[in-house]
């Protein structure tokens, strides 16, 4: 039996919940009140979620360890680690109480690894570039309940590889505002994730933010990102921290059963990130720092996450990320 081997990680409990925790921190910032527009003022000269953004990344080489169905491999190394990708969010109906919009997501990984020692019946050597693509459509209702502003998000998704479509999965979150003033804002909610492969369908979901008097901002969305943010020079942001990082895509003929795999990743991105405002439309992005591989696995399409075929653990590694978002709906700021 040849099984061709890849390698990279997974903390997929936690990924199902970037595009909805991104969503419900730009729906926050709609609210009609003062407090919340004068939060709004700094938050959308750098939105979390870009309309039309472009990205490229990569990390160093790094060591890792594995396991094919329970038996320890041979160690190996991944030599060369590439991504670029694309994505676009549009809302179509945006008001008050609702905000109905649709986004797309593609990305190319280029992936090239080896183990240090042959083993029979395996492709040691791993060299190949891996597309994956998403679509969803999102639906916020912004209402109050128990007299606090409460954020509701339902999110369906279909994703897929070049070859086909693969997986529909479904997403819904309910966030309430605690407090929200000039300096703070606290909200806390859970999110349901309706996807077979999933590890824990819910999650609870918290996002902190509170201004300093010396202009630093903690900003906090778990289980997403911790950072600590300052404002620099007139059109530029610097942010120290850490966040989670998506790879996943599909992986066919591995052996001879005519089975679909999933390869899935969540990387751990310590570093720093500067942004800089461009003509008021564009936010030119770098990052970098050390990134952190807990666990990498490929299943059964059909089964869970914990059903693994492959598992590997790499070593940390230095990344880089180099990103350009647009937005065309961006106002003129004065």
């Amino acid at each position: 039996m040849k099984i061709k081997i890849n390698f990279t990680l997974a903390f997929a409990a936690l990924l199902v919940a970037n595009a909805s925790l991104a969503q419900t921190r730009d729906s926050l910032a709609r609210q009609d009140s003062l407090t919340q527009r004068l939060i709004a003022i700094a938050a959308n000269k750098f939105p979390s979620t870009r309309t039309f953004n472009f990205e490229f990344s990569g990390s160093g080489a790094t060591n890792f360890t594995s396991t094919l169905r329970g038996e320890a491999l041979p160690a190996g190394r991944i030599t060369k680690f590439m991504q670029a990708r694309a994505s676009a969010n549009i809302n179509f109906i945006q008001t008050r109480s609702w905000i109905v919009g649709a986004s797309f997501s593609y990305r190319l990984t280029s992936l090239t690894a080896a183990l240090d020692e042959p083993v029979s019946g395996l492709n040691s050597a791993f060299d190949g570039n891996f597309q994956y693509h998403a679509s969803s459509l999102n639906v916020t209702k912004i209402s109050r309940l128990f007299n606090k502003t409460t954020v509701f998000t339902g999110t369906f998704t279909i994703d897929g590889s070049e070859k086909q479509f693969e997986r529909k999965r479904g997403l819904v979150t309910a966030s309430m505002v605690l407090k929200s003033n000039a300096k703070t804002r606290l909200t806390v909610g859970l999110l349901g994730n309706f996807d077979p492969s999933t590890q824990t369908p819910i999650l609870p979901i918290i996002a902190y933010e509170h201004r300093f008097d010396n202009g630093l901002i903690v900003d906090i969305t778990l289980p997403r990102n911790i950072f600590i943010r300052k404002h620099v020079f007139r059109n530029g942001r610097i942010t120290l921290g850490t966040e989670l990082d998506r790879t996943s895509f599909y992986l066919y003929n591995l052996d001879n059963t005519g089975k679909t795999y999933e390869f899935r990743q969540v990387d751990i991105n310590n570093g720093l990130i500067y942004e800089h405002l461009l003509f008021n439309y564009f936010i030119l992005t770098a990052k970098g720092g050390l990134k952190l591989n807990p666990s990498a696995r490929i299943f059964d399409r059909q089964q869970s996450f914990n059903d693994q075929i492959f598992e590997a653990k790499p070593a940390a590694s230095p990344y880089f990320n180099i990103g350009l978002s647009f937005n065309p709906f961006a106002r003129k700021r004065r």
